[in-house]
């Protein structure tokens, strides 16, 4: 699962930077079940909205593995972090336009973003029968909850892990994730091609 946890902390500890306890825990938990809504959607009804739309299974499996290439490449190279503390800047800067950072931008694209989509519809396809269908939404539920267990200790994690910390599991993280989407590649590549 795309689901950044270490990424997203400091996100939203700058996001919500200067606003009460309250107010944090409102936005971390409504921005995790918004996610875990669109997720869940897509988990049951990606592959329906794809066979309507024509398009191959396969096809969007190769496509979900070309974007979870480009996210892990930017997770190595740091360059998602970069992007999510510029956007984080520019709602600091405009706190009026930006009340509720639940639904934008935590929710979507910071962490139902194309990556966790691709990747849960792809699991849900690879999984065959009702308990491999309940283990991969299983998953999915534990990494909203570390999620939202990071979003609500973010300003104190933030002072424990520290900036090394935090840029050394999101690089390892983004090299599995790189594995990951090579193996959807190849899988989407040898299935049209069978």
């Amino acid at each position: 699962m795309v689901i950044d946890p270490p990424g997203c902390a400091p996100i939203f500890a700058g996001l919500t930077r200067g606003t009460d306890m309250a107010h944090r825990t409102q936005m971390a938990v409504r921005s995790t079940l918004v996610a875990g809504a669109i997720l869940l959607a897509f988990a049951l009804l990606g592959e329906p909205l794809l066979h309507t739309l024509g398009i191959s299974l396969d096809a969007f499996r190769i496509a979900g593995g070309i974007m979870l290439f480009l996210i892990a490449l930017e997770m190595v190279f740091e360059k998602r972090q970069q992007r999510r503390e510029h956007r984080a800047e520019e709602i600091v800067a405009h706190p009026e336009q930006y009340e509720d950072i639940s639904i934008f931008p935590m929710a979507m694209p910071m962490i139902a973003g194309p990556g966790s989509i691709a990747s849960v519809m792809l699991m849900m396809q690879r999984s065959h029968g009702l308990t491999a269908h309940a283990v991969v939404l299983a998953a999915m539920a534990v990494n909203l909850a570390i999620m939202m267990g990071a979003l609500l200790a973010a300003g104190p994690l933030m002072r424990i892990l520290g900036y090394k910390v935090e840029a050394v599991i999101t690089r390892l993280l983004g090299v599995l994730l790189a594995a990951l989407a090579a193996q959807f590649v190849v899988d989407g590549i040898r299935a049209s091609f069978a």
